[in-house]
């Protein structure tokens, strides 16, 4: 039996927007298909104020979702980040992440805001950010279904 991986998503959302990308993420990543394939994945889905060292310690991987608040990355990942950077900063490098961002304009500032912090963590990004503005289509919450789903499968197959 293949050892269990697992996927931590930290996330906040104050409209909704980023709620329902992570919830299309989750549902990618939990997709029956992967478990039909003898690939194990278990998604642990935790909101970012919540989020704490040993979710983090105890994660394979991770989906960072925020939305852009004032052109920077929300408050609460922010407090995430602030709580949890020092007590794992030794101990998760080279653990991949995506990032997820519902932006009110063009994204930069947030993803310029995470990228640095998940780098100096020395995770590595296993794609580009999904950067999604204006208002969620069922096309983001596809890509958002097939980012969650991809970044599960590539955890259980060892890829990254």
């Amino acid at each position: 039996m293949p050892d269990m991986r697992t996927l931590l998503v930290v996330w906040h959302s104050a409209s909704g927007g980023t709620r329902a990308l992570v919830e299309a993420a989750v549902a990618g990543a939990s997709d029956p298909a992967i478990a039909n394939a003898g690939m194990l994945v278990g998604v642990q889905v935790v909101e970012a104020l919540h989020a704490g060292v040993e979710d983090v310690l105890g994660a394979d991987g991770y989906l960072l979702a925020t939305p852009e608040n004032f052109g920077y990355m929300s408050g609460a990942l922010k407090d995430f980040f602030d709580r949890t950077y020092y007590p794992c900063l030794d101990h998760t490098r080279g653990r991949p992440y995506r990032l997820v961002v519902k932006a009110g304009g063009d994204g930069a500032g947030a993803v310029g805001a995470v990228v640095p912090l998940a780098t100096g963590l020395g995770w590595r990004s296993v794609g580009e950010p999904l950067v999604v503005r204006e208002e969620v289509s069922d096309k983001d919450l596809d890509a958002a279904r097939e980012l969650g789903g991809s970044l599960a499968a590539g955890l259980a197959l060892d890829l990254w």
